[in-house]
């Protein structure tokens, strides 16, 4: 199964794309795939001016507000790609980077571009990965299992007969 994601407190895609899809797997873990967010402001639609710093906040707001439409948080995240125009740029984004996520920290690429949409300086993908609770996935197990009443009984392994020796 598959879903779109569309926050109305992140920026609208500029393109024929989502700003994520989440797709459903297995014992209900879900996967979100997020499009590169820029340092656009969705109130206003407008890039944000400013330097590396304050781009780099707003594309984490923006990234929150991916993630908190989709149920999810940033310490869901397993990989992050980080396009910058100057790699300059990196110890300024990475200390606003590293404010959002804690110990266990999602794998990521750092990337610099000739250009990026709008003039941006900064665009950051990110992909999460949620696990249900261990309490929710056991009772999903339980209502799965089939009744005793019609399981069909176990068959023992015949036994081969045992060897003399002499």
């Amino acid at each position: 199964m598959r879903r779109t994601v569309a926050s109305p407190h992140a920026p609208k895609a500029i393109g024929p794309y989502s700003q994520a899809v989440i797709t459903r797997h297995a014992d209900d873990i879900q996967m979100l795939h997020a499009a590169g967010q820029i340092p656009i402001d969705p109130a206003t639609g407008e890039l944000v001016a400013g330097d590396i710093v304050a781009q780099a906040e707003r594309v984490m707001e923006n990234v929150a507000a991916v993630l908190a439409h989709a149920e999810m948080e940033f310490t869901d995240i397993v990989k992050t790609t980080v396009f910058l125009v100057d790699l300059a740029d990196f110890a300024a984004m990475n200390e606003v980077y590293g404010r959002r996520f804690t110990a266990a920290f999602p794998a990521r690429s750092t990337i610099q571009v000739a250009a990026l949409p709008k003039g941006a300086r900064i665009e950051v993908e990110v992909h999460a990965v949620k696990h249900p609770s261990t309490a929710a996935r056991s009772a999903r197990r339980k209502t799965r299992r089939t009744p005793k009443a019609t399981r069909k009984p176990l068959r023992k392994p015949a036994r081969k007969p045992a060897r003399k020796r002499r």
